[in-house]
């Protein structure tokens, strides 16, 4: 394992540069040679300098969580941006959405006729939407057969309606991303059949996770919309999608204690996030020993099992943990270390979108 000289405190979040790329070049082969455009979601990573890779290897443009989100990489030069996920509009919201309407092309999600028409008052008709629908996640999103419902509302209010999107996060479970890309597919083909007979226009057709986006079940999908691709994490090893191998991002954490079966890391809840899925086997993973597991977090300490086939690293050694969910652990971190294959600093990234919460 690398020893990370150059990096003088820990924690800190380390990418390793050749993973990352590799991750980045792959899905962007897989989108292409199934005839999708890929727009990946820069909630994972925040970082301009990623999604500019994304868009040179052929992304459309980027998927955003917030609007604040959206303002900065449109200040960062980037043209093209959807904000997924179900707006709802106030007079103040809706003055930023029309400024950034005016100078990129911006698309927002909307889950309801009220919410289409708060977002055309407040915001104006300069940015087009798409209709969520809900493929079986059930947190937001419409039924596939009443996309033409808010679809045609938004048109009232003067909208530019794109197509529709959906988010299959019941992918997130021991066994489920292919029952959840059939399902998303179901959903898609539904919803764009009622969304064709009263469109005038091609229309976007906007689906797929991490966990999904690399099973190929036949679908209406025109784009990908995939995140934590680009670093994987815990999540994706247990779900089986990834090969530790395949881990472009991990905390590089100091042993402050140890004992029998029991390491103690000074990489916490502020440094990992705290998300722990119920089928999750722990808090996160360590780089190269699979069979161990964070048993425990508090804010400043990681408990660790550390399994008694692999030698335990003793007090002062540097470990790598795999967080459990990327996109929690990248938001608490003002920068991100990139590194070479053998552990040497090659830069560093700052999280130019952390807290952009609004």
């Amino acid at each position: 394992m690398p020893e990370f000289a150059s990096i003088d405190a820990t924690p800190a979040l380390v990418v390793d540069l050749a993973v990352l790329d590799r991750n980045i070049t792959r899905m962007a082969e897989s989108a292409r040679t199934r005839g999708l455009d890929l727009r990946p979601h820069a909630k994972t990573h925040k970082c301009i300098e990623i999604a500019r890779r994304q868009v040179d290897a052929g992304a459309v443009g980027l998927s955003v969580a917030t609007v604040s989100e959206a303002e900065v990489f449109a200040d960062a030069g980037f043209t093209d941006l959807f904000v997924a996920y179900p707006l709802w509009v106030d007079a103040a919201r809706g003055a930023r959405v029309r400024a950034l309407a005016e100078r990129i092309r911006l698309t927002v999600g909307v889950d309801s006729a009220d919410g289409a028409r708060m977002l055309a008052r407040h915001a104006g008709t300069g940015a087009g939407v798409l209709v969520e629908i809900d493929s079986g996640h059930h947190r937001t999103g419409v039924p596939p057969d009443r996309a033409d419902a808010v679809a045609g509302a938004a048109r009232a209010a003067g909208l530019d309606v794109r197509g529709v999107f959906t988010f299959p996060g019941h992918a997130y479970g021991p066994g489920l991303p292919g029952a959840a890309a059939a399902d998303e597919a179901d959903a898609l083909a539904a919803a764009s059949a009622s969304l064709r007979s009263s469109s005038t226009g091609p229309l976007i057709v906007s689906g797929g996770s991490s966990p999904t986006a690399p099973i190929g079940v036949a679908s209406a999908a025109t784009e990908l919309r995939p995140g934590v691709y680009v670093f994987g994490d815990a999540q994706q090893l247990e779900l089986g999608v990834i090969a530790g191998s395949d881990v472009a991002l991990t905390a590089l954490a100091t042993v402050v204690s140890a004992r029998d079966d029991v390491v103690v890391l000074d990489a916490g809840s502020k440094t990992l996030g705290a998300d722990r899925a119920p089928w999750a086997t722990g808090y996160g993973r360590i780089l190269g020993v699979p069979d161990a597991r964070i048993a425990a977090l508090s804010e400043h300490h990681a408990t660790v099992r550390w399994p008694g086939t692999a030698t335990r690293p003793g007090l002062g050694d540097r470990v790598r943990v795999v967080p459990n969910h990327v996109c929690n652990a990248v938001n608490l971190a003002d920068d991100l270390v990139v590194v070479d294959s053998d552990g040497s600093t090659l830069d560093r990234w700052r999280v130019a979108a952390r807290g952009c919460t609004t």
